[in-house]
């Protein structure tokens, strides 16, 4: 019975009330609830300006390649137009580097990319540089030696170079580089050296 008497009350009070609102209706402002200052949010870019090129004229963009890891590099190539392959960006960044185009793989956004690949296939309309990461198989072994010049080098060689501390600090520095163990590292500088002097 409770639930018939709600029913009734309920329909009532929808009768009561207009079906349609009236052209001319205006809601008072009275009655609006409080509510807070909107403030739209900022883009993380600001919008640049498309500039127009002149006919026949491509966009030029400005290629970073960076590496952390051994070797570090970070070359800049300016003025690259959008039709450049990724195979040209390694071969301009192995003419740099000494590092061979068989032993380096380009990333872009840590995915890898295909030498087939053109800069315009990874930018976007408004956008006049790209950034890859480069990862060097083989790391700073893979480098070419530098050319031989005609000048002969200073400096201790041979015997020598065994009895100065220099050459240890290196042994030590590159078997750490390859071991990622100091204490490794430290033991077989010592374990080298000691074998040395024993022999001598």
């Amino acid at each position: 019975m409770t639930e018939v008497s709600f029913a009734r009350s309920f329909l009532t009070a929808l009768d009561s009330r207009p079906v349609k609102l009236s052209p001319d209706h205006v809601e008072d402002p009275k009655t609006y609830a409080a509510r807070s200052a909107y403030t739209l949010p900022k883009m993380p870019n600001p919008l640049s300006k498309r500039k127009t090129l002149a006919p026949g004229q491509e966009r030029s963009l400005s290629v970073v390649v960076k590496s952390l890891r051994n070797p570090p590099l970070d070359i800049r190539l300016s003025s690259q137009t959008p039709s450049t392959s990724v195979l040209d960006i390694k071969n301009a960044v192995s003419q740099e580097s000494g590092v061979p185009v068989d032993k380096m793989k380009l990333l872009h956004k840590k995915k890898p990319v295909p030498d087939s690949k053109a800069l315009k296939d990874l930018v976007g309309e408004g956008e006049a540089s790209v950034e890859f990461s480069v990862m060097v198989m083989g790391g700073a072994a893979a480098i070419r030696p530098a050319t031989a010049q005609s000048d002969v080098a200073q400096g201790p060689s041979g015997g020598e170079i065994l009895r100065t501390a220099e050459f240890w600090d290196d042994l030590r520095g590159f078997l750490q580089q390859r071991v990622r163990d100091e204490k490794i590292a430290g033991e077989l500088t010592d374990t080298f050296q000691a074998a040395w002097k024993a022999r001598t």
